[in-house]
C-alpha cells in the first residue's frame, strides 16, 4: 500500500472519529438538558400538588375563624384575595405562581396570628383539625419546594457551565426560576393585641 493511501485512510479515520465524538457531545448534552428540564417540571408539579392542597383547605379555615373573629374582616379579605390571586395563576409562568403563593403564605401567617386573640377558637376541634392539616401541608410544601429548588440548581448549573452553555443557548434551554421565600418571611412576626 502506498503512503498516499495510508495517509488518506488515517485522515478519514480521524475525521470519522471527530464526527462521532462531536455527534456524541451534542446529543449527549441535549439529552442531559432534556432530562434535567423534565426533573424540574416534575418537581414543580409536586410543589403544585401541595399548593393545591393548601388552596383547598383555606376556605374551611377562613369560615371557621370567621365564626369567632367577626371583627377581623381585613385579614379575612386579605386571605381571600391572596387565594383568588393564586387561583388566577393557572396558566401563568412559574415566577408569577411563586409570587402569588408567597403572598398567600404571608396572608395565612397573619390569619393565624389573629387566632391567638381568640382562646375559644384555639380550643375548637374543627379549627384544631384544620390547623393541623394546614401545618402538615405547609411542611409538605417546604419539602417539595426544597426538592424543586435542588432540581433547578442542578439544571441551571448544567446549562450555565462551559461548553454546555453554548449548546443550551443554541437549543433554547433557559434558566429555571427558584422558589424563594417572600420578603415578609425574613422579618420577625409582630404580635399585637
Amino acid at each position: 500500500m502506498d503512503s498516499k493511501k495510508k495517509t488518506l485512510i488515517i485522515v478519514l479515520a480521524v475525521i470519522v472519529f471527530l464526527a462521532i465524538a462531536a455527534y456524541s457531545f451534542f446529543v449527549g448534552n441535549y439529552n442531559k438538558f432534556v432530562g434535567l428540564d423534565q426533573t424540574v417540571k416534575s418537581s414543580w408539579a409536586q410543589v403544585e400538588n401541595q399548593l393545591q392542597r393548601r388552596f383547598d383547605l383555606i376556605p374551611n379555615l377562613v369560615e371557621t375563624v370567621k365564626g369567632y373573629a367577626k371583627q377581623e374582616k381585613d385579614v379575612m379579605i386579605e386571605v381571600t384575595n391572596a387565594r383568588a390571586k393564586v387561583g388566577g395563576t393557572a396558566n401563568a409562568p412559574i415566577s408569577d405562581k411563586i409570587a402569588a403563593n408567597n403572598e398567600l403564605s404571608g396572608a395565612l401567617s397573619r390569619l393565624l396570628l389573629v387566632v391567638e386573640k381568640y382562646p375559644d377558637l384555639k380550643s375548637n376541634q374543627n379549627f384544631m383539625h384544620l390547623q393541623d392539616e394546614l401545618a402538615g401541608t405547609e411542611n409538605r410544601i417546604a419539602v417539595e419546594r426544597m426538592r424543586y429548588n435542588e432540581a433547578v440548581k442542578s439544571y441551571n448549573q448544567t446549562i450555565k457551565s462551559f461548553p454546555a452553555n453554548l449548546l443550551a443557548g443554541m437549543y433554547g434551554f433557559k434558566e429555571g426560576a427558584f422558589f424563594d421565600a417572600p420578603k415578609e418571611a425574613k422579618e420577625a412576626v409582630k404580635v399585637k393585641f
